[in-house]
C-alpha cells in the first residue's frame, strides 16, 4: 500500500543530486460561493512539526493573522523514521504548545491520516496537512498555499486588526515572487540538496549557489532592511527566510555540512534581521522550538548521522540582539577602520 520511500535519500537521482517530490493535495479553501472548503470557524485542523521549516511558515502566519481560535493544530513528536512524522504517545512530554496525540483520529503517525483520505495514496506524508473535520479530507499539504489560503480567505470572521495585516500586499507581490523563486531553490531548498546530497560533486554543486544566494541575501538587507526584507512592511518574503535562517546555525552548517559560513558570524546583516524577528515578534519566537529543530535532524537522519548524537552547539540558539560573537566583533571593527 505504501510506496513512500522509506528514505529521504532515495529522492536523490543517479547524480547523487536530491529531488525533492511536489505534493500532492493542492485544493484551497476559498471563500467564494460553492466553494468545496469555505473558511468556517474550527473546521479544520492544522497539523505541523516544529522541526519543519515548511510547516513552521503556516504557523507563523497563523499566528500573524489571529487564526488561533478559527484553526486549531496538532504537533506531531520530532522524531521522522521509517513510518514518517509520529504523534507523542499519552505519557511523552515535549516542548511546545499542541504537542499531543492526534485528537481527531488517535493515528499513531500522520501517514494514517491520508490513508484514511485515500487508502490507495501514494506519495509522501509532509507538514504542515491542512485537514478538513468536516469532510474527512485533506485540503493541502503544500504549505506555499497554506499560508496564501490564510492571509485573506478568513478575513470575514476575523477582527479588524487581523484584516489589516497583509503579508501579500499588492503592490509589493511583484517583488515578493522574485525573490522567492531564488530564495526557495537556493536557500530553502538549497541546504536540503547541499544536505542529501550523495555523491562529493552533487554536495559541491549544491553548496556553491546556496552561499552565493546567502551573500545575494545578506547584500540585500544591508542596503533595505529597515527592519524587514523590504523596509518597513513585514512580508511573506521575511516568512519565507526566517524559517531556514533560524535553523542555519543550529543544524544546517553541522548536520548539512553547510558550513563555509555560519550566520552569526558570517553575515552581520541578516543576524541582525533574524534576531529582530525572533526577539521582537512573538508569533516568530513563539514558534521557534530548537529542541524539536535539533533532535529532529540530527536523529531521525540515520543515513547522515548513524549514532544520532546531537551536538550541544551553538550557544546559545540564538544570540540576544546586543550580543555578537567574537569573530564578527573583529570584522565589525575591521569594516570601521
Amino acid at each position: 500500500m505504501d510506496k513512500a520511500p522509506s528514505s529521504i535519500t532515495n529522492w536523490a537521482d543517479k547524480s547523487g543530486a536530491f529531488n525533492r517530490a511536489p505534493s500532492q493535495f493542492r485544493n484551497a479553501i476559498s471563500s467564494q460561493p460553492g466553494a468545496e472548503f469555505p473558511p468556517e470557524k474550527g473546521r479544520y485542523h492544522l497539523y505541523v512539526s516544529y522541526a519543519c521549516p515548511w510547516a513552521h511558515r503556516a504557523l507563523i502566519v497563523r499566528k500573524l493573522k489571529g487564526l488561533e481560535d478559527v484553526i486549531p493544530f496538532t504537533a506531531v513528536h520530532w522524531e521522522m523514521l521509517e513510518k514518517g512524522w509520529r504523534f507523542v504517545r499519552p505519557d511523552e512530554k515535549l516542548p511546545g504548545d499542541h504537542v499531543t496525540p492526534d485528537p481527531i483520529h488517535n493515528c499513531t503517525h500522520l501517514r494514517d491520516i491520508y490513508f484514511k483520505v485515500d487508502p490507495d495514496y501514494h506519495g509522501r506524508f509532509t507538514v504542515p496537512t491542512l485537514y478538513d473535520v468536516k469532510q474527512g479530507k485533506i485540503v493541502s499539504n503544500e504549505s506555499s498555499d497554506i499560508i496564501r489560503m490564510f492571509y485573506t480567505e478568513f478575513d470575514d470572521i476575523l477582527p479588524e486588526k487581523y484584516k489589516q495585516v497583509d503579508l501579500f500586499p499588492k503592490h509589493m507581490q511583484h517583488q515578493i515572487e522574485g525573490v522567492n523563486d531564488w530564495t526557495y531553490n537556493d536557500i530553502n531548498n538549497g541546504v536540503y540538496k547541499t544536505g542529501f546530497a550523495q555523491t562529493q560533486e552533487a554536495y559541491e554543486k549544491a553548496i556553491e549557489p546556496l552561499f552565493a544566494a546567502l551573500d545575494r541575501t545578506e547584500a540585500h538587507l544591508a542596503q533595505h532592511a529597515a527592519p524587514y526584507y523590504f523596509g518597513q512592511h513585514l512580508s511573506e518574503a521575511d516568512v519565507r527566510l526566517y524559517t531556514t535562517i533560524v535553523r542555519f546555525d543550529p543544524v544546517y552548517v553541522q548536520h548539512f555540512k553547510c558550513n563555509v559560513r555560519d550566520i552569526r558570524s558570517g553575515y552581520p546583516a541578516l543576524h541582525k534581521w533574524l534576531r529582530h524577528l525572533y526577539w521582537d515578534l512573538p508569533a516568530f519566537q513563539d514558534t521557534t522550538q530548537f529542541e524539536h529543530i535539533k533532535k529532529h535532524y540530527t536523529k531521525s537522519h540515520k543515513q547522515i548521522n548513524p549514532p544520532s548524537i546531537t551536538p550541544i552547539g551553538p550557544l546559545p540558539d540564538i544570540l540576544p540582539k546586543d550580543q555578537e560573537v567574537p569573530a564578527a566583533v573583529a570584522a565589525l571593527r575591521s569594516t570601521n577602520q
